[in-house]
């Protein structure tokens, strides 16, 4: 089967940045969580930027299942949750910082 466009665009990546894949979802991650945050004007502490998170690495390894199911015949689910949870790993933790932030230092 010929490797997909999105596949090949990664594979591609991959070798110009000469990270791993997984290190390559960790700064996707906080990518799109800081983008989002500029883009839709909101802070930190908003659920927005983590949504945003969560939306593109769903949506990325959505495009992995069906290359997956096209060329091997099955889904490699084990795969994509940890893609998912490289992906959302940092920004969960620096959007709790800030929430905590929130939180614990509010004016009384």
């Amino acid at each position: 089967m010929e490797t997909s466009l999105y596949q090949a665009a990664k594979l591609i990546l991959v070798d110009t940045v000469g990270l791993s894949k997984d290190a390559l979802h960790v700064y996707v991650g906080l990518g799109v969580l800081f983008v989002s945050m500029v883009l839709f004007r909101k802070p930190l502490n908003s659920f927005l930027p983590v949504c945003m998170v969560l939306l593109a690495a769903l949506a990325g390894e959505a495009l992995d299942m069906r290359d997956d199911v096209a060329s091997l015949g099955y889904w490699r689910w084990r795969a994509s949750l940890a893609d998912v949870v490289n992906t959302l790993f940092w920004p969960v933790v620096v959007s709790l910082l800030a929430w905590g932030r929130v939180i614990w230092f509010r004016e009384a």
